[in-house]
Order: structure tokens, then C-alpha cells, then sequence
């Protein structure tokens, strides 16, 4: 059985250090958190990308910057700026989404994904050939996807 590739934008990976104290940031800390222990044992396979170091690189804080940077480390694939990233990335501008956003989901894209996961509702109520979901429904897709 083949893995789900997914690929997490940045707003995913700064989720755990928002303020837990809203339920919504709380659950998606949660789902994001399991999203990365089924990443570590290997059941998904993780995209990393070009886009994602440029923007953890602009993070203002060094220790939520090593974190993220670390977790790259398991990442099965690897999409840098490419001449096709660029042309899908601007296909989605044209459709409404900013260029960062645009260039994180082309991105996914290149890479494959099944999922793009973000916890941005301007980019999840994006409609595209990928599919564009929060953490939470992850999980539900997760357990449907082994069911398979």
C-alpha cells in the first residue's frame, strides 16, 4: 500500500506555539503533533520545500526556527524553486491566492502530495486538484487511508 505524502505549510508548523487557550489552535496542535509522530514512525511521508526554509528563516525567534528546521530531517523529498513550481504557483495567484501561499501549494503539487495541510482558512477555502485540508481532517483522512 502506498503512503500519503503530505506537505504542512508554515502556519502548521507554528501552530504549537500560538496561544493554546483557543479550542480551535488547541485541537489543531494536537492533530498537527500526531500528524508529525505518524511522520517520525514513517506511516506518511513528509514534502519539504525551498519556500518553507525562506520563510522559518524570517522567523524572529531562533528556538520556534531550530525547532522547525529540525523537523526537515524527515522529510522524504525535497522541492527547491523550479521553472514549473513558478508557472503552477501562478496559474493559483490568478485564481486569488497570495504569491507565498501560491508558491507553497505548487510546491505540494511538485512534490506529489495528496494532502496540503494548513491551518490558514484563506488557503482552505481554496479550490484546487490538491487537496487543501486542516490538521483535524487529516486525521480523519489518516484513518480512512489505511482503511483502504
Amino acid at each position: 500500500m502506498r503512503k500519503m505524502r503530505v506537505y504542512l505549510d508554515n502556519c502548521c508548523y507554528n501552530r504549537p506555539f500560538d496561544d493554546q487557550r483557543q479550542l480551535r489552535i488547541s485541537l489543531e496542535t494536537q492533530a498537527k503533533l500526531f500528524i508529525q509522530s505518524l511522520i517520525v514512525k514513517g506511516e506518511i511521508e513528509l514534502l519539504w520545500s525551498y519556500m518553507l526554509e525562506l520563510e522559518n528563516s524570517k522567523n524572529p525567534s531562533e528556538n520556534k526556527r531550530m525547532s522547525i528546521a529540525g523537523f526537515s530531517s524527515h522529510a522524504v523529498d525535497y522541492i527547491g524553486r523550479s521553472d514549473s513550481v513558478s508557472v503552477i504557483a501562478g496559474k493559483f495567484v490568478q485564481k486569488g491566492l497570495k504569491t507565498s501561499d501560491a508558491l507553497h501549494v505548487a510546491c505540494a503539487v511538485e512534490g506529489k502530495a495528496d494532502f496540503f495541510i494548513t491551518t490558514d482558512d484563506k488557503i482552505l477555502k481554496f479550490k484546487s486538484h490538491i487537496q487543501i485540508i486542516d490538521p483535524i481532517a487529516l486525521i480523519k483522512s489518516f484513518d480512512h487511508w489505511r482503511s483502504e
